[in-house]
């Protein structure tokens, strides 16, 4: 092998994974082009999610933004079937890291898909308007799309626990604070706000936004995509799975599954019934 050829096949094998995220040789670790020694105790950890996905850093307002926003969702307790499933694999003897990513892999289009759904909502209804339509009429032409389509639930707006979701209102008034202290333009807390008079007005009753709908409205504030707007609900959530899968770890139990054993399932199959006896050869 002639030494172009090995020079050829190293920056092959160098560039097989190809990342602008971090720069790490023996000694040297640096995220972004700040060195790790720099940014221990300068940064916090909202900081450092947005330096590893937008590759900047944040000013303090979005910091300040970002962090409410991963706070705000890391729980809802074990009736959400993130908690409960992390819960029960605790009680099957597997370790905390496997009983995260059982109650991790079911955050889906369902169960945490809503505040990417939300968003991308939000973004067709603000392109839109920066096409120069108004606010009321864009939302009012997105909606028709969106139900003609044959979808009947907004995502975003009302809960089943919550008539008024606690945590929406104080999200949207730390949109408004943002936004009056120039971190952030306040489009996206006005195109939300929108919906729900849109969704008033067909439904002829109020159906008050939820955390989906607020926290949406706040990724895409802060410049986040749809796509990663559920990544970072993850990371939120994942904070009360391990809470809750630490603490039934702690209590014990072994084998609980969704209900308590004395608690039989509705049986709606076939009466019992004999098996019938072989026919002859």
């Amino acid at each position: 092998m002639t030494d172009s050829t090995v020079v050829d096949v190293e920056k092959e094998v160098c560039d097989w994974w190809r990342t602008n995220i971090i720069d790490m040789q023996p000694g040297v670790i640096r995220y972004r082009g700040y060195a790790i020694e720099d940014l221990i105790g300068k940064i916090g950890f909202a900081e450092m999610v947005w330096l590893m996905i937008r590759g900047e850093l944040p000013n303090m307002g979005q910091a300040r933004l970002l962090d409410t926003v991963l706070m705000s969702a890391v729980d809802h307790g074990p009736q959400a079937p993130s908690i409960a499933i992390a819960r029960m694999a605790a009680t099957c003897g597997v370790s905390l890291n496997n009983a995260m990513a059982s109650a991790l892999n079911v955050l889906g289009d369902v169960h945490g898909g809503a505040s990417e759904q939300a968003a991308a909502l939000y973004l067709s209804i603000s392109d839109l308007v920066s096409k120069g339509d108004e606010l009321n009429d864009a939302t009012a032409a997105t909606l028709d799309v969106f139900f003609e389509a044959g979808n009947k639930f907004v995502p975003g707006f009302g809960h089943r626990f919550h008539p008024i979701d606690p945590r929406a209102p104080k999200l949207l008034a730390e949109v408004e604070r943002a936004a009056a202290n120039g971190h952030v333009d306040g489009r996206f807390e006005k195109v939300a706000r929108a919906v729900e008079r849109d969704i008033e007005r067909r439904k002829s009753r109020k159906i008050p936004m939820n955390i989906d709908g607020a926290t949406a409205a706040i990724y895409c504030e802060l410049g986040f995509p749809p796509a990663v707007a559920r990544g970072l609900f993850c990371l939120s959530r994942s904070v009360g799975i391990l809470a809750h899968a630490w603490e039934q770890t702690e209590q014990g139990g072994r084998n609980k599954g969704p209900i308590p054993r004395r608690m039989i399932w509705t049986y709606d199959g076939p009466d019992a019934r004999l098996v019938p006896e072989p026919l002859d050869p």
